[in-house]
């Protein structure tokens, strides 16, 4: 017997990532009653188990949400078919695959084969609420026939200590279909318009369905590309940053100008010069927020340089856009990558030079 339409039942959601971003993302689809949940903590999963999640949130405040669970959680990703031979063929696959997590390109596992044993083919779709360009590549090469989403939130969030949540800026998310030449351009659209009913359902944050995909992705790069990177680099929140003035008029400014330029040369996406004054001021300044890749480099994690900056880059390069802010600032972040991979043992700083472009003294 098959499921039912899933506009006649609750969506079967699997979210992975439940970090900040993700625990709101699963609080707001259960909140609107249209989502049933399955999250995949990791280093929270203890805490959370134990005590559910507590969060301050300025949407869905005044008063804290203390010990709060979405249906289900795990602390490992969800094997449909082998899960379903070993409950005697009962299956309950995922309607969608909500990825949080941080999209790390250069380092593995890479998002495809994290979420492989989760998918279901020709009833799964894959949404990606998740930074940066190009991201949904890899997830259709793998997943031909499966409708891939993009989710780009606006949303300040922040995980510490393990299960405990605080919601500084509105929840919005910007839903659009990944158009995939392997399936038709409706089914695309219906999977991310049925994602968006079911998250807008939730009356406190914003989620809105826009077609064209590449106009919210170049737009949140606007900040990404700058802010996000700059505060890694400088260990520095927004506010300082704005307090400063010459960071905003010397780094924060210029790289978000060479974004503006990349993405009218390369998807023709028209940003105002008054959406880069917009997003200069976003934040709100009282909370003095810490950028995600600054948080992760102070939690000694890796960062999501590639698909936030490496990838623009590569863009600006093959449309002849001159980036020379971008790519100091890329160079930087690479650098502390590196140190880094070093660390956690993914390279190896060889105790000699030999064999090395600048492992010798010049003219040796």
């Amino acid at each position: 017997m098959g499921s039912l339409p899933v506009q006649d039942r609750k969506a079967n959601v699997l979210v992975i990532g439940s970090g900040g971003v993700g625990t709101m993302a699963a609080y707001a689809l259960e909140k609107g009653g249209k989502a049933e949940v399955t999250a995949v903590l990791r280093s929270n999963f203890e805490a959370v188990e134990e005590s559910g999640f507590d969060i301050k949130s300025i949407d869905h405040g005044p008063d804290p949400i203390l010990g709060w669970r979405p249906t289900y959680i795990r602390n490992t990703i969800p094997n449909v078919e082998k899960e379903a031979r070993c409950s005697g063929g009962v299956s309950q696959p995922y309607d969608f695959i909500v990825v949080t997590t941080k999209n790390l390109a250069d380092i593995p596992p890479s998002v495809a084969s994290l979420i492989a044993p989760a998918v279901t083919p020709g009833r799964t779709s894959i949404a990606l609420l998740q930074n940066g360009l190009n991201i949904e590549q890899p997830i259709i090469k793998a997943f031909p026939h499966s409708p891939v989403i993009s989710g780009v939130p606006y949303i300040g969030a922040i995980e510490n200590p393990p299960g405990t949540i605080t919601h500084v800026n509105h929840d919005k998310l910007v839903i659009s279909p990944f158009y995939n030449e392997n399936i038709s351009r409706e089914r695309s659209e219906n999977a991310a318009k049925e994602l968006q009913q079911a998250y807008g359902l939730c009356t406190s944050v914003t989620c809105v369905y826009e077609s064209r995909v590449e106009e919210a992705r170049w737009r949140k790069l606007l900040y990404n590309a700058s802010y996000n990177t700059t505060a890694a680099i400088l260990g520095m929140d927004t506010s300082r940053m704005r307090a400063s003035e010459f960071i905003i008029d010397d780094l924060v400014r210029p790289a978000m100008k060479e974004i503006q330029a990349t993405a009218h040369a390369v998807s023709g996406v028209n940003l105002s010069d008054d959406m880069i004054e917009a997003i200069i001021r976003a934040d709100n300044y009282k909370a003095f927020f810490r950028p995600s890749m600054l948080q992760d480099m102070v939690k000694g994690k890796f960062i999501e340089l590639e698909n936030i900056l490496g990838e623009p880059l590569r863009e600006a390069e093959r449309a002849g856009v001159y980036t020379p802010t971008l790519k100091v600032i890329y160079s930087l972040l690479k650098g502390l990558q590196f140190k880094t991979k070093e660390s956690k043992g993914l390279v190896k700083v060889p105790a000699s030079g030999e064999g090395l472009k600048y492992g010798k003294k010049w003219g040796e």
